[in-house]
């Protein structure tokens, strides 16, 4: 009766430290979603915030406030762009009124200076956000291939990057053997 006592603690511990020593299960990326790497919208709205944020000199709350905004706002214009590629006018007055919402959600969260900062450069934020989604997606396909060869990161555990091989020594012409030291 001891003996099997004694057999179920020892047991029942060696499952707890296994338990304890094995890593976490890792979360399976769903492969229906976009990476949020390769996610156009996102890496728009980002570049329009990081611009709005410099520009405006942006405190941590309003920043990360503004971010959400940009992001929602360029969701929705290229919701309308895929919807009414068609008709540019339709196209013109539905991104009108999304410019329009993120102007009355802005005023929310910026200081009466800020607001009249980003009220008189609002088209140049628009332009700065066209012109970045006008880029077609073959140069920005180049882009990434550049960066990518020119900054490549390590993809082995040691950090061990791709690059040039070392050129090979040098070497005199004409035959050093040990049959042309003797020659002389």
């Amino acid at each position: 009766m001891k003996l099997t006592f004694a057999l179920a603690t020892l047991l029942t511990s060696a499952l707890a430290v296994t338990a304890q020593t094995l890593p976490p299960p890792t979360a399976v990326q769903d492969k229906t979603q976009p990476s949020p790497r390769l996610n156009p919208v996102q890496a728009r709205a980002a570049r329009l915030s990081d611009q709005m944020v410099r520009d405006l000199r942006l405190n941590g709350y309003q920043a990360a406030r503004l971010r959400a905004i940009n992001e929602e706002k360029i969701t929705k214009l290229e919701a309308n762009q895929r919807q009414h590629a068609a008709d540019a006018k339709l196209l013109q007055q539905q991104n009108t009124l999304v410019y329009k919402e993120r102007d009355r959600e802005l005023l929310a969260v910026l200081s009466t200076d800020q607001y009249s900062d980003y009220f008189d450069a609002r088209k140049r934020y628009d332009k700065f956000d066209q012109d970045f989604a006008a880029g077609s997606a073959a140069s920005q396909a180049q882009a990434a291939f550049i960066n990518s060869v020119q900054n490549p990161t390590p993809v082995r555990t040691n950090n061990a990057t791709i690059g040039p091989a070392k050129a090979a020594p040098v070497r005199p012409a004409g035959n050093l053997g040990r049959n042309a030291r003797r020659g002389q």
